[in-house]
């Protein structure tokens, strides 16, 4: 089994969020990478996006296909991770550090309780057919 970290929270479509303050940082899991294969492009949110959890708010490409990206939390984009335009390749390799993808400013805290906790995440990979 992959290593989940346990300091993040987890989305039903494989985002991690890890909150900073009233802040958010978003990535994909290591298993949605591990799924998607090589990264080669990220669509992402601009700055100042609002954004509503649940919603679809970018893409990942890779040489198998392409998937969306949910935000898990509702809010707006504060921050995004230019370095993936370049080096998509990044998300594979480190989806955890380097590979995050948007800061999002909380407008409502508390949805974040209602994330997995790397526990619960673990079980639900269980259930996941790749």
């Amino acid at each position: 089994m992959t290593m989940v970290p346990t300091d993040v929270r987890y989305h039903k479509e494989h985002e991690w969020i890890k909150t900073e303050g009233t802040r958010a940082r978003l990535g994909i899991s290591h298993f949605a990478q591990d799924a998607l294969g090589d990264i080669v492009f990220i669509e992402l949110p601009k700055i100042g996006a609002t954004v509503t959890a649940g919603q679809a708010i970018g893409e990942v490409e890779s040489t198998k296909t392409t998937s969306s990206i949910y935000a898990p939390v509702s809010g707006s984009i504060v921050q995004v991770n230019g370095e993936l335009k370049d080096h998509p390749e990044v998300v594979n390799a480190d989806p955890y550090g380097k590979g995050w993808m948007v800061v999002i400013e909380l407008s409502r805290p508390d949805e974040v309780n209602s994330l997995m906790t790397a526990t619960q995440y673990e079980a639900f990979l269980k259930t996941q057919k790749q």
